[in-house]
């Protein structure tokens, strides 16, 4: 933490204050701006497209807010839904939400109006803040709920007021601390199967971020660019992870390559975060736009979500430096591994090693450690691991440590390699296979932009290999090509028996492929 700058001199009355605060709130949303308002008023808490707030403004906006919410029913312990884009509306509505002790729930902005009525009908929450643009989203949400919109780019048909409206007509007098610490429920991706809600106390001390910063050398006090969407487990760690920083926040409601590279360049910004096929488009803008732009003051880029396939990390670094962190976890555990820049370079595709206070083994079915090479489950341990899922079930867990679904190994020098999800392997000629490596050699091949492998069923072998992929503009790679560039390297079975070519591959709001479709195909 002192590395970070977190821990350094500052005018007694101010820290006292934000001490304060961190004393009385805990380790939450709402001491971090509380504390920051005392600490740094003036500085900028968020840029967006609207313009900026300070940390005062928004620490008197979200006392007005939760006050406004609090006569509207959505008290201590109550659920509040929020499915906004990323800009000041859904960190205000956080905030809020954190100085009330209520519990808040995100909804992902890609769900339609049947997701939308599924969770809410399991989740109740009481209220629902929302862009209007979803108005059609949330349809089917009772009447009951009490609606808030938080941002519309034109005159909203709904009569709901905005939270403008609610903040202008409500006192901003300080709020007392609540009993207990609201919660956060963070919507799984689905990418398997129905979204659910996995629930998770706030941290009981700053230790989960010393974790992070032990492995990301962030820094307090810097300007941060959030293309990740917050309402996804890795974007809201660097939203919570900011407030004990004190960091400017750069927000866009929509992800565009070019605008964030430019938003970057005209903020200074010193951290990116974003999802891996983030990553993949910026790449695609090409050298010459990507030269145009001044980048120089990125330290960080750091990158979570899906899989980051080693081709695409080694160009990363090639076309912005060695400034690019992989982390590796899932919404359940929080995070299991970070990789350097250095482990990128010399291991491709790896997931690097665990951080402070994080344990992480290769486990066979009987709970018995693998040795150095062998394939297991892993399992994590650390102090964010979630509690269950809202609507009932868990992860399989050993003691302390929990499953992440996904099997994998350590390589001699201790750097994990995850090969792939345990409900993803294709059992091909009583052969298993998991389609992670062979997408990660098919993904060398010059021209690949992007694959995915899934198994389908056939009637001598049980399931065969099929592998979709997506090709650079004006690349030409024939299907003999890719099938040799595996049988050159994996055993035959492992060799896909088609081969697809596609425009793009079908992917949810955070860049994870929906295999599920593709398998449907």
């Amino acid at each position: 933490m002192g590395a970070a700058g977190i821990l350094r001199p500052a005018r007694p009355d101010r820290a006292a204050r934000a001490l304060a605060a961190l004393h009385r709130w805990g380790p939450t949303l709402a001491a971090g701006y509380v504390g920051a308002a005392a600490m740094l008023p003036d500085r900028v808490a968020v840029f967006d497209e609207r313009g900026s707030v300070s940390f005062d403004d928004v620490n008197r906006r979200t006392d007005a807010l939760a006050h406004a919410f609090a006569e509207r029913g959505a008290r201590e312990g109550e659920r509040v839904a929020i499915m906004c884009r990323n800009h000041r509306g859904f960190i205000e509505a956080s905030v809020a939400c954190s100085k009330l002790g209520a519990h808040a729930l995100y909804l992902n902005t890609a769900f339609a109006a049947p997701q939308v009525a599924d969770v809410v009908k399991r989740e109740c929450p009481v209220a629902l803040v929302y862009d209007a643009e979803f108005e059609s989203a949330v349809s089917g949400v009772p009447d009951s709920t009490s609606r808030f919109i938080a941002r519309s780019e034109e005159p909203a048909s709904s009569s709901a007021p905005t939270l403008e409206d609610l903040i202008a007509a409500a006192p901003d007098r300080p709020l007392k601390p609540p009993v207990a610490a609201g919660r956060v429920v963070i919507l799984t991706s689905g990418t398997t199967g129905t979204p659910k809600g996995a629930n998770r106390e706030s941290p009981a001390s700053l230790g989960p971020a010393a974790a992070l910063l032990s492995r990301i050398p962030l820094k307090a006090r810097e300007t941060t660019m959030i293309a990740a969407p917050l309402f996804h487990s890795w974007g809201y760690a660097h939203f919570l992870l900011s407030t004990m920083l004190s960091s400017t926040l750069v927000l866009r409601p929509r992800f565009d390559p070019l605008e964030t590279l430019r938003a970057v360049q005209d903020h200074r910004a010193s951290a990116l975060i974003v999802v891996p096929v983030m990553l993949q488009r910026m790449l695609e803008l090409g050298s010459e736009v990507l030269e145009g732009l001044d980048t120089s003051s990125l330290r960080v880029v750091a990158s979570s979500g899906s899989e980051l396939p080693g081709p695409l990390a080694q160009r990363v670094m090639d076309a912005f430096g060695e400034k690019l962190y992989n982390l590796y976890g899932s919404t359940e555990v929080a995070w299991a591994t970070i990789a350097t820049p250095e482990e990128l370079r010399a291991a491709p595709g790896t997931a690097g090693r665990p951080p402070r206070g994080t344990v992480v083994k290769i486990l066979d079915e009987r709970g018995t450690e693998r040795a150095l090479g062998e394939t297991g489950t892993i399992f994590v341990g650390n102090e964010l691991l979630f509690e269950g899922y809202t609507g009932g079930g868990d992860k399989p867990r050993l003691g302390s440590l929990m499953s992440t679904g996904d099997v994998g190994h350590f390589d001699d020098e201790g750097l994990l390699f995850v090969d792939g999800r345990d409900d993803e392997m294709i059992v091909s000629g009583g052969e298993n296979v998991f389609p992670a490596e062979v997408e990660s050699l098919l993904a060398r091949v010059p021209g690949v932009r992007e694959v995915a492998v899934v198994g389908v069923p056939d009637q001598e072998f049980g399931q065969r290999l099929r592998a979709y992929v997506a090709l650079d503009a004006g690349a030409s790679v024939t299907e003999q090509e890719l099938q040799d560039q595996v049988r050159s390297n994996l055993a035959r079975y492992k060799v896909p028996r088609e081969i697809e070519f596609v425009n793009e591959l079908p992917r949810n709001a955070t860049g994870k492929v929906l295999k599920r479709e593709l398998a449907r195909d």
